[in-house]
């Protein structure tokens, strides 16, 4: 099949979206891959496209969320531990994963993180409360943060919390959606054996990338089975692989689940340009299943969604294009692939690092892929971890592997 490369009649959504630079404080060093920069820059894309500007949108400071609100999703030696880390950055607690070659530790670590938990708890708020159906926190999304545990850059897991205050809140069902090219493994964690909330990662197998986790046995807890729901891909996957898994997977678990809300989390390190991943996506793939996301939010839980970052460590060619396109699409209006990147962006970009930045939006591909519905290749890798996933899982709603 050929899907639309752009929706038609694309209608505004109040939306909410969580940035001040003040974020950017969240910094392991000058030659850590996860540089504050790709915020800034996402930032400074998205308000020289208009997006900040949007009639339907709000745009809302974070805050430092405190010992009780981290406390919903981690346990609270692993709180005192980061804040003593934050303090006494030549001694961390190596026993919580911190002082890490990954997540070392740096001055101020505790605030720095718990704020991007109080700009995922705004967004959740904001949804809560009905001001926005929507928002977007593109700061966070540092889905391998255990409940005791920093791991993989994340030190609090901000997309957890939100979720843990949305169940606090009433909320009945969550799905929680990772296309991260890294397994959630944080996240999935933290709900195991939660029936609230269904988990569905899809990203390179473990058996080739960290955390070597997340394949497709993986499927909750003993009051939960079912409810972790792991896509493992090949290296190598591509676009069109990656999103025939992502539509023979996600659209029909989340109808049979219908969720109250949908928390995403868009880790855009799945892109070919990535220097730490091999599924060799591209901006266009990533901004489809953002589209077909949107479309789940409309369709199953009457547009709620929350989105958050994650992953991506091309800073000035993909992840400042990939958020933008996010935060387009969750506000209603997406943007074409073909649409200008802003030449004083672009100037920016070649005056402080040095890099030529994309002239477009999109990468200029052909985003095709199989529909699932067109048969089962034995031979194919990526159907092969497709069908490992659906067989375990789909019988437990309702579905039929073949043939859903």
């Amino acid at each position: 099949m050929m899907p639309p490369i752009a929706s038609s009649g694309p209608t505004a959504v109040p939306t909410s979206i969580v940035w001040d630079r003040s974020l950017t404080a969240y910094d392991f060093g000058p030659t850590h891959p996860m540089s504050p920069a790709r915020l800034e820059l996402t930032a400074r894309l998205a308000s020289a496209l208009g997006l900040f500007d949007r009639p339907q949108v709000r745009v809302l400071a974070p805050f430092v969320a405190d010992d009780d609100q981290l406390a919903s999703v981690h346990s609270r030696d692993y709180i005192a531990a980061v804040r003593a880390a934050g303090r006494h950055p030549e001694n961390p607690a190596l026993n919580h994963g911190l002082g890490t070659a990954d997540t070392p530790a740096f001055a101020g670590m505790h605030e720095a993180s718990a704020r991007l938990v109080g700009g995922s708890l705004v967004a959740a708020e904001t949804v809560l409360s009905g001001k926005t159906p929507r928002a977007v926190n593109f700061s966070g999304g540092m889905h391998h943060a255990g409940r005791d545990h920093a791991s993989g850059f994340c030190i609090y897991n901000d997309a957890a919390a939100a979720i843990a205050r949305l169940l606090d809140a009433g909320v009945k069902r969550v799905a929680y959606i990772d296309i991260d090219a890294h397994h959630g493994d944080g996240t999935q964690e933290i709900f195991w054996d939660d029936p609230r909330v269904l988990t569905i990662s899809l990203h390179e197998s473990g058996v080739t990338m960290f955390p070597g986790t997340g394949f497709a046995p993986d499927l909750g807890g003993p009051q939960a089975r079912g409810f972790a729901v792991n896509v493992a891909l090949p290296a190598f996957t591509g676009d069109a692989g990656w999103l025939r898994a992502f539509h023979a997977v996600v659209p029909p678990l989340v109808s049979a689940f219908a969720p109250d809300i949908i928390v995403s989390q868009h880790g855009c390190d799945s892109h070919a340009d990535d220097p730490l991943t091999n599924l060799r996506t591209s901006v266009d793939a990533q901004r489809e299943a953002a589209l077909s996301i949107s479309r789940l939010a409309t369709k199953v839980c009457g547009d709620r969604w929350i989105a958050t970052g994650g992953g991506g460590y091309s800073i000035t060619s993909v992840v400042p294009r990939v958020w933008s396109h996010l935060m387009a699409i969750v506000s209603g209006g997406p943007l074409r692939v073909e649409t200008a990147v802003p030449e004083p962006w672009r100037r920016h970009v070649q005056e402080r690092y040095g890099h030529t930045a994309p002239p477009r939006m999109g990468d200029g591909v052909d985003i095709w892929w199989r529909s699932w519905e067109v048969g089962f290749d034995p031979n194919d890798a990526v159907d092969r971890a497709v069908m490992a996933t659906r067989r375990e899982i789909f019988p437990l709603h309702g579905l039929d592997p073949w043939f859903d």
